[in-house]
């Protein structure tokens, strides 16, 4: 008889913790980034009266006889489904579309957490602002090429936006040329004066940058000197010389000086580039890229600087072209800049994290790093919306978004709790029939104990 008491009040505590996690979970169904928790329960044996018994001969088989003392916890689960994505416009905003979980940092300790409700700090540092721990990514360093990348295989740091800080001018090195000249086009003179070869030629402007940023004006023209012939000729404003193009040598060439302004390109038949050469010099390219090295001097600086001409690939459609069509030719892009300073930034699905400077240059200032976890329900909770890995949890496999099983990044959204209220109000009616009705189980017992006490009068 006692046993159904202790069964009841088994029943009673056990429903009461469901009914506490039910009213966690509602009251985190607001809680960006929370994760509903679920309670299952196992029964609990008490005692084993008589044991199976197998059949024999003369009579079958025997079940046991048990006797049960209630129920206990088995689990309390947290559901980690993804939760619906608010749009929120906040630049540092970010949500976690799929697996995954932000790393944010306490000095060397590592949390977790879903909630991407991140800003920045008074020093540029990327932060959790309820409780200043620093989000964790790599930042982006300068490879051999001058060039900023991000590279995310080493261990994650803090992650710095320099908002508002100056970016070096850079020297332009290369401009690239593109499209078409008109195959049609009239023949020019070797003797016809620089007026005549622009207006029956093709003439090129783009504007590049000295190490200083300064910029400078530079003007390409094309005239046609023969069939499938041009001749090319160069021009840089503030320049204290006069700009020489010189075809770099290779396969076996004297690699001699160009003291020419002037290069000469051969067209194949069919409109293909095959080769560019030195007007005065025996210097010839025509393999793979075809080059020319724009050389010039600024005012005030000696060094003669350097820029590199890239007219395409010999034999390929890929730069200048000579086709009956309409010439267009010209310089599509160049990698100088003056300086700059940046005025915002924007994060990719990646997580990289690309400043936008005044000098109209885009780079990439670092990226937000993530983890993922062969069993994200071990994580340990600790409080306002972070988990710490556990024995159970696995170690976090740390690397970029959108690969290895980790999500993609929403930036200016946050992922909303995942809360199904209509299911926490059916668990909450089915939780309190279960007290109830273990609430009677022990009243009951209290009366059948009373008539026991009863039959001694």
């Amino acid at each position: 008889m006692m046993r159904s008491l202790f069964s009841g009040v088994s029943g009673l505590k056990n429903h009461q913790t469901r009914m506490d996690v039910i009213g966690h979970n509602i009251s985190n169904v607001n809680t960006y980034g929370y994760k509903t928790q679920r309670v299952t329960f196992q029964d609990m044996l008490s005692q084993t009266i008589s044991g199976a018994a197998k059949p024999e001969e003369n009579r079958g088989g025997v079940n046991p006889k048990q006797v049960g003392l209630g129920m206990n916890i088995a689990s309390i689960d947290r559901l980690f489904t993804q939760g619906s994505l608010q749009t929120t416009g906040n630049q540092t905003d970010v949500a976690i579309s799929g697996d995954g979980f932000f790393i944010v940092a306490d000095g060397d300790k590592k949390f977790y957490t879903r909630a991407g409700t991140f800003g920045i700090d008074r020093d540029g540092t990327l932060v959790n602002p309820a409780n200043g721990l620093k989000v964790q990514g790599w930042m982006a360093t300068t490879d051999e090429n001058g060039q900023k990348v991000v590279r995310a295989n080493g261990s994650v740091e803090d992650i710095i936006i320099p908002v508002y800080s100056k970016i070096d001018a850079k020297e332009t090195n290369n401009i690239k040329y593109k499209c078409n000249l008109d195959s049609r086009s009239e023949v020019v003179p070797p003797d016809a004066n620089a007026k005549t070869r622009s207006e029956k030629g093709v003439t090129t402007n783009i504007d590049a940058y000295d190490n200083l940023g300064n910029t400078h004006r530079l003007t390409m023209t094309f005239w046609k000197t023969g069939p499938n012939q041009w001749t090319a000729s160069a021009a840089l404003t503030d320049a204290s010389t006069a700009i020489t193009l010189d075809v770099p040598a290779g396969g076996g060439q004297d690699n001699q000086a160009n003291p020419s302004s002037r290069i000469n390109l051969r067209f194949s038949p069919d409109g293909k580039l095959i080769s560019v050469a030195d007007e005065s010099s025996p210097d010839e390219q025509n393999q793979v890229r075809l080059t020319v090295n724009a050389n010039y001097r600024v005012a005030g600086d000696p060094t003669v600087r350097t820029i590199e001409l890239n007219l395409g690939e010999a034999g390929m459609l890929s730069g200048i072209t000579q086709f009956s069509s309409i010439s267009t030719t010209k310089a599509v892009e160049q990698d100088g800049y003056a300086m700059g300073y940046m005025e915002s930034f924007s994060i990719d699905n990646s997580g990289v994290i690309t400043g936008v400077y005044s000098n109209g240059v885009k780079q990439p200032v670092g990226q937000i790093g993530m983890a993922v976890f062969t069993n994200p329900g071990g994580l340990t909770a600790s409080g306002e919306n972070l988990f710490e890995q556990s024995n159970n949890s696995g170690l976090a496999n740390e690397g970029p978004a959108a690969i290895a099983g980790r999500g993609k990044i929403v930036a200016g959204t946050l992922e909303m709790s995942n809360v199904d209220l209509s299911d926490q109000f059916t668990d909450m009616i089915i939780t309190q029939r279960g007290f109830q009705a273990n609430s009677r189980t022990i009243t009951t017992s209290d009366q059948m104990l009373q008539e026991v006490i009863s039959l001694k009068r």
